[in-house]
């Protein structure tokens, strides 16, 4: 179990490694911590970037090199799975730090968060924080997949039926697609893509999912084999291989989905996102 801290945040599992990305750490991870998402690494030219496209609706007073630092700060906790302190620091930087406090608050409410009311108001706010960054960032690919991420998580909490009648779906698959129309290589949304073709199909059945949603089997596997493609190396990639399985074949895929989570579950974590996607991959085989 999590531990819980005053603040209702739970911090990670005592028997969790510990990470440590200190000094050039950080920098020389980043290409390998970050292929699911293809976050740019936040030096001063990125920072820069990002202050001129925000324009007024970045917070006042802020440099490029003060920026980068944040920013590096709060990736470092993240990915040590200092999860609240991530989510305050991309909080602090408003637009600017949107994917950081995005990404914080939705991998620690996943996995992190045990009551279902909480978790779906988490989800929430991801949803808010990142609408915010696509009407301020709007080029920027994870502007849109975090609220993709958002969506779909909440979207999964309620249930797909419900999602599907709320209109929520396609809200998600819209901002898939603003994703992969910015950065056709960004594997988590690839991934996130093959979900949700899965979820409807095996909700509504193959021939209303395609009329009525643009929902395929054959896409979900098309996805899948692309973010696999492009981030062999991590759980989270098997994990969701293991689900879309069982959401496409049902009993017929269970020795495939026992393979994927095994997968998952034997791959070296690099960070605590990782080592939380592949301790939820083992607990799908025990």
């Amino acid at each position: 179990m999590a531990t819980k801290k005053k603040s209702g945040w739970a911090t990670l599992p005592a028997k969790a490694p510990k990470f440590d990305f200190s000094g050039d750490a950080l920098k020389k991870a980043w290409k390998d911590l970050h292929a699911g998402d293809a976050e740019p690494y936040p030096d001063a030219k990125r920072a820069a970037a990002l202050l001129k496209a925000a324009g007024k609706a970045a917070p006042k007073d802020l440099d490029a090199d003060g920026v980068a630092t944040q920013l590096q700060e709060g990736w470092r906790a993240f990915h040590e799975g200092r999860f609240e302190a991530a989510h305050e620091a991309g909080r602090a930087l408003g637009v600017l730090g949107a994917s950081l406090a995005t990404k914080a608050l939705g991998i620690h409410a996943a996995y992190l968060v045990d009551d279902d009311a909480e978790r779906l108001q988490r989800f929430e706010f991801v949803t808010a924080i990142a609408e915010q960054a696509v009407d301020a960032l709007p080029a920027e690919a994870n502007s849109h997949y975090r609220r993709a991420f958002g969506l779909g998580r909440y979207s999964q909490g309620i249930s797909i039926v419900k999602a599907l009648k709320q209109g929520l779906a396609g809200k998600v698959r819209e901002s898939l697609d603003k994703t992969l129309a910015i950065e056709p290589d960004h594997a988590e949304a690839r991934l996130a893509m093959a979900v949700y073709h899965a979820e409807v199909v095996s909700k509504v059945g193959g021939l209303i999912g395609g009329m009525t949603y643009g929902a395929k089997a054959s896409e979900a596997e098309k996805h899948l084999a692309a973010a696999l493609k492009l981030m062999p190396k991590s759980p989270v990639a098997h994990l969701e291989q293991g689900n879309v399985a069982l959401l496409l074949h049902g009993s017929k895929g269970e020795d495939a989905a026992a393979a994927a989570y095994e997968k998952a579950a034997g791959l070296k974590p690099r960070d605590a996102m990782e080592w939380l996607d592949a301790r939820h991959a083992a607990s799908q085989i025990e």
